[in-house]
C-alpha cells in the first residue's frame, strides 16, 4: 500500500469520529449503510450556501450563473470519475433507489412485453428487486431470479446456461456490482458481455462498489449504472444514474414541470435537452457540490489505495472473526472477492442483541436483514450482523470489535 495512505490521519478529517461526546470513542462500522463526511465536504456545502446560493439554469445574474457552473462542473466531475464519455449521460437523482426506478419505469417498461424475461438476483437489495417485480406485474414479463451458491458467488456458466435456455427472451439483466450482505463482487464485465451476446441490456446497482474501487462504466459494458453519494462521503439526497446517451434519447421523463421543458402550450409541451429533461424542478444543488468535493477527497487518496486498504482490513477481520467459536461468516472467504464488509451470525445469539451490546461500547454495526429478505430466507436465518469498513477504519477498530464480540458472546450464551 502507498505510504501516503494513513487511516489514522484520514480519521482526523471526520468531525464525528473525533466528537468527545462518544466517551469511549466511536468505532463506526456501518459504512455500507452510509459513510461519514469529512470536513472538506462539510465546508464545500457550507461555502455554497454562504457564498454561491441561487437557483440554477434560470438566472442571468452572476450569482445564478456561478451556482449553475458549480452544479454542471459537478456533473462533469462525476462523468470523469466513472469514465463516462459524455457529462450529459449523468442524471442527478436522490439516490440508487430513484435511479433504478427511473431505469425500470422510464426505459425498461417501454421496452418489454408479455413473454419477455427480466433477469435479477436473489441476493440483491430490495431496491434492485422490487422495481423489477413491479415491471413484470405491469407488463406481463416474467422475472427470472438467480441464486448465489454456498460461497455467495454466482458462476458465469450458470448465467450462460440461462441465456441459452431462454434464448432471445431476456431483455434486461439487473445485477449488483457488489452485495450489501455477502460482500461479493460479482463479475459484472463478463455478465455484460454475455448479456450483449444475448441481445439484453444491463442495469447495475453500484451502491456498494463505487465508494470502494475504481469503476469504469465504458469498460464494464453496462447500459445503466446507479450509485448514491452518501455512501462515498457526500451528503444524503444526491445520487447518480449513468445511462448510455443513445438510450437516454429513448427514455421518457420521470417528472414534469419547471426546468425540463422545451416549449409549453396550453395543451401540449415539448421537453428540453438531455439531461435537463430528466431533472424537473429545483435540483439538489448542495448535494451535487458536496458530491464533487467527495470525489476530490477520494481521488486525493487514490481509489487504488482505498481498495488496497479495504482488502487488508477485510483480510484481517475475516481471520479474527474466524477464530470466534460458533461464528459463521456469510459470503466469500477471500477478501479479494468481496467489498469492505463482513456479515456474520453467532450460533444461538440474535444479531439485534449483539448489535445492542456493541453499541454500548461505542461500536456501530448493522443488524437485521439489510433489505435482503429473500436472501436471508433462503439462508434460513432471521437476520445477520454486518460490519462494514471504509477509509478511516483501522486494525484497532477491528480489534475492538473482536474483543467486544467475545465479551458479548460470554454474556449472551
Amino acid at each position: 500500500m502507498s505510504n501516503m495512505f494513513d487511516a489514522n490521519k484520514i480519521k482526523k478529517d471526520f468531525p464525528i469520529l473525533n466528537d468527545p461526546k462518544f466517551n469511549e470513542g466511536l468505532v463506526y462500522l456501518d459504512n455500507a449503510a452510509t459513510s461519514q463526511k469529512p470536513q472538506q465536504v462539510i465546508n464545500a456545502v457550507s461555502d455554497y450556501y454562504s457564498h454561491h446560493n441561487a437557483n440554477v439554469h434560470r438566472g442571468i445574474y452572476e450569482l445564478s450563473e456561478r451556482a449553475t457552473n458549480m452544479y454542471e462542473d459537478s456533473r462533469a466531475k462525476v462523468a470523469k470519475f466513472i469514465s463516462a464519455k459524455h457529462p450529459e449521460e449523468i442524471i442527478f437523482t436522490k439516490g440508487v433507489t430513484e435511479s433504478i426506478n427511473r431505469v425500470a419505469f422510464c426505459w425498461v417498461i417501454q421496452h418489454v412485453k408479455a413473454g419477455d424475461m427480466i433477469m435479477a438476483m436473489e441476493s440483491d437489495h430490495h431496491s434492485n428487486l422490487i422495481p423489477w417485480q413491479q415491471v413484470a406485474e405491469r407488463t406481463g414479463a416474467k422475472l427470472e431470479v438467480l441464486q448465489v451458491d454456498e460461497k455467495g458467488e454466482i458462476s458465469l456458466e450458470q448465467i450462460k446456461q440461462k441465456f441459452d435456455e431462454l434464448a432471445g427472451k431476456i431483455k434486461i439483466v439487473a445485477i449488483s456490482h457488489a452485495s450489501n450482505v455477502l460482500g461479493t463482487i460479482f463479475p459484472v464485465k463478463e455478465i455484460c458481455k454475455l448479456a450483449k451476446e444475448a441481445g439484453a441490456v444491463v442495469s447495475v446497482d453500484g451502491a456498494q462498489a463505487i465508494p470502494h474501487m475504481k469503476v469504469n462504466v465504458e469498460s464494464l459494458g453496462c447500459d445503466f449504472y446507479s450509485f448514491s453519494g452518501h455512501k462515498m462521503l457526500a451528503p444524503t439526497g444526491i445520487g447518480v444514474l449513468w445511462e448510455r446517451k443513445e438510450l437516454l434519447q429513448e427514455m421518457i421523463p420521470y417528472e414534469y414541470g419547471g426546468g425540463m421543458i422545451g416549449e409549453v402550450k396550453t395543451h401540449t409541451s415539448t421537453w428540453g435537452e438531455i439531461p435537463q429533461r430528466f431533472e424537473a424542478g429545483t435540483p439538489n444543488i448542495e448535494g451535487a457540490v458536496g458530491l464533487s468535493a467527495a470525489i476530490d477527497y477520494l481521488e486525493g487518496i487514490g481509489m487504488e489505495n482505498v481498495r488496497k486498504h479495504e482488502i487488508e482490513l477485510t483480510t484481517y477481520a475475516l481471520e479474527k472473526l474466524g477464530e470466534i467459536e460458533g461464528l459463521t461468516i456469510l459470503g466469500p472467504q477471500e477478501a479479494e472477492k468481496r467489498s469492505g464488509l463482513v456479515s456474520f451470525i453467532i450460533k444461538k445469539i440474535h444479531p439485534h442483541d449483539i448489535a445492542a451490546i456493541l453499541s454500548q461500547k461505542g461500536i456501530a454495526v448493522r443488524s437485521g436483514q439489510h433489505c435482503t429478505m429473500p436472501l436471508h430466507d433462503r439462508l434460513g436465518i432471521s437476520a445477520s450482523v454486518r460490519a462494514s469498513f471504509y477509509i478511516y477504519n483501522t486494525k484497532e477498530d477491528v480489534d475492538k470489535l473482536i474483543h467486544e464480540l467475545k465479551e458479548a458472546k460470554k454474556l449472551l450464551s
